[in-house]
């Protein structure tokens, strides 16, 4: 089954295998991303952000479930990888802008 994810969103999982600069570039300027208990605030600590996490490990994620829920859009998401814990199902909180994503959080 293929999803239908927001435009925003695909090009998210796209750019994720990638490069952290067409990571960055998927969120809005003033975007806010929270991960493992830390916050990043804009374009520039979203992509060292990405480009850390990526320097760290290295994974393959495949979106497999889609929902909305107050005003968020949720992806849950297989991941395999090299980092403790792998495999493991995240749950991505989307909140978009326009083309662009304003915020995601990352939960187990």
């Amino acid at each position: 089954m293929t999803l239908q994810l927001p435009q925003p969103i695909s090009a998210y999982y796209q750019a994720d295998q990638g490069d952290a600069v067409s990571v960055s570039e998927c969120f809005a300027e003033d975007a806010i991303v929270m991960d493992e208990g830390n916050t990043y605030s804009g374009r520039n600590a979203i992509r060292d952000w990405k480009a850390e996490s990526s320097r760290k490990y290295k994974y393959a994620v495949e979106p497999f479930l889609i929902a909305a829920t107050g005003g968020k859009t949720i992806v849950t998401a297989h991941l395999v990888g090299d980092f403790p814990g792998s495999p493991v199902d995240l749950r991505y909180f989307f909140g978009l802008k326009g083309d662009k994503i304003a915020s995601l959080e990352i939960k187990l």
